[in-house]
């Protein structure tokens, strides 16, 4: 050491870095789990950036401000989840996990959608249309549908990659408007 006496802001942090492990611990008693490192560099920061380095150098100092760092963490959880939840009270069917109906507009542009949709699969062909039915709506396999339809597995891939393209084509038209 050259002989120059130690800083105050120095000083707290030879403190915190001694004591960082033994915060850290306090902070998981307290219920911080896997935040407790996070919650460290919190108090450090608040530690730090305190009026008086050399009172927030003292241990007790420090395990006081972890206790409030908790508190703090524990009330702000709390009004959260308070919050979270009258917000989903005010929202119909949330709290019951039902969704709310869509709007007429939202009624109106899907049965377009589906219009469009369902000209796109009549142009492909009915073969390829019902196949494509079978296999996306009924959850059947290709190899149970070429089986159905007493065709090939490729011809059944075939018309899928027909009905998939002229579907596809619909979304791309209703991306451009």
């Amino acid at each position: 050491m050259s002989g120059q006496p130690i800083t105050p802001s120095a000083a707290l942090q030879q403190a915190y870095l001694a004591n960082r492990e033994r915060l850290v611990r306090f902070l998981r008693a307290r219920g911080a789990g896997e935040a407790a490192e996070d919650l460290a560099q919190d108090l450090w920061l608040r530690l730090s950036s305190g009026p008086d380095p050399v009172a927030a150098a003292g241990l007790g100092y420090m395990m006081r401000a972890a206790d409030r760092l908790m508190i703090d963490r524990y009330r702000a959880e709390r009004q959260g989840a308070l919050r979270d939840k009258a917000w989903a009270e005010s929202q119909p069917g949330l709290s019951d996990n039902i969704a709310p109906a869509p709007g007429a507009d939202r009624t109106i542009a899907a049965r377009q959608q589906f219009a469009l949709v369902d000209d796109a699969l009549a142009a492909v062909g009915d073969r390829a249309a019902a196949i494509f039915r079978r296999h996306r709506i009924d959850g059947m396999t290709q190899r149970d549908i070429a089986a159905e339809f007493g065709i090939s597995l490729s011809t059944v891939e075939s018309d899928l990659r027909r009905a998939y393209a002229a579907i596809l084509e619909v979304r791309r038209a209703l991306d451009e408007v």
